[in-house]
């Protein structure tokens, strides 16, 4: 008996803390979706080494024609997290949209840029197999909370920029639509080290470049904000005890500078994410009616 315990113990020391923190078995609801809409769960939308990166699907009944999609992000500081956590999409099946849900490398199995070259891949696996998913190219929303946001910035602000596209070549006319951004880092460098909130998840994410800080500049979205970046709606707590509000503020206020239509919705005395019902139905009224305004509803 002691024999085995040892071996368990052996055998866990050596589980990355990335793997461990989602290993609890923990049980996720799975996704509630309209009858008619159907599911492609682990879908395989890129391969690094013996890595694959995979996408939980949910496509609209195809006789209404192609439909917009929504590319969803989860957050956990680049360092934890799962797809499955992520099941509030009621709002985007109610107006029709198909829902790209996605995982990505973390940081105990790749440091920067690894991140923003999964969600590149993810973008582009949606673009070359969008006839055969019934989805409209030109109606590509990229969504993501916390360090999801951040990436949902960088997937949406690179544009044709094709710096982080080495792993998945071959699409030239990269266009989304829409960037909506829940509380994301918006700045990696000074949430690693800044005046602000600060986290030493941003310093392990950057690996060995942590005290690179033109490597940081080029995965921080707020360097790629120019005149022709996508309508991005935002919404942060101002009470955000560990993605700083002010990140937010610099970002709207960048957009502004440039002309880009964008919406940032300030959650008073709200905190990480943690918004209550009544708050969260209403930012969910208003992501919408962004989109609507867009010409970006469902049909």
């Amino acid at each position: 008996m002691k024999k085995t315990v040892l071996i368990i113990a052996l055998v866990l020391s050596f589980i990355p803390e990335s793997f461990s923190q989602e290993a609890a078995d923990t049980i996720y609801k799975p996704v509630e979706y309209p009858e008619g809409f159907t599911a492609r769960l682990n879908v395989v939308y890129t391969k690094v080494k013996d890595w694959e990166g995979k996408m939980d699907i949910y496509l609209p009944p195809e006789k209404k024609g192609p439909s917009p999609v929504v590319i969803n992000i989860h957050g956990g500081g680049w360092n934890k997290g799962v797809k499955e956590s992520q099941t509030g999409f009621n709002t985007f099946f109610k107006m029709g949209y198909a829902v790209a849900n996605i995982e990505y490398r973390l940081t105990g199995q790749a440091t920067a840029p690894a991140a923003v070259e999964d969600t590149r891949c993810a973008l582009i696996y949606l673009i070359k197999n969008a006839k055969e998913l019934n989805i409209d190219v030109n109606k590509i929303v990229i969504m993501g909370g916390s360090a999801g946001g951040h990436l949902a910035l960088m997937g949406g602000l690179l544009g044709n920029d094709h710096r982080f596209d080495g792993n998945c070549p071959g699409v030239e006319n990269i266009k989304v639509a829409a960037i909506i951004d829940k509380y994301g880092i918006t700045d990696v460098w000074d949430w690693g080290y800044g005046s602000h909130v600060t986290s030493k998840s941003a310093i392990r994410w950057l690996g060995d470049k942590a005290s690179d800080r033109k490597f940081a500049m080029s995965v921080s979205p707020i360097y790629y904000v120019s005149k022709s970046s996508p309508p991005t709606f935002i919404v942060h707590g101002d009470a955000d005890p560990t993605v700083s509000y002010q990140q937010s503020v610099e970002l709207h206020k960048k957009f502004n500078e440039v002309g880009v239509k964008t919406e940032f919705i300030t959650v008073p005395g709200g905190l990480h994410g943690k918004f209550d019902k009544e708050k969260n139905s209403e930012i969910n009224k208003r992501i919408a009616d962004f989109l609507q305004e867009l010409g970006l509803g469902g049909k």
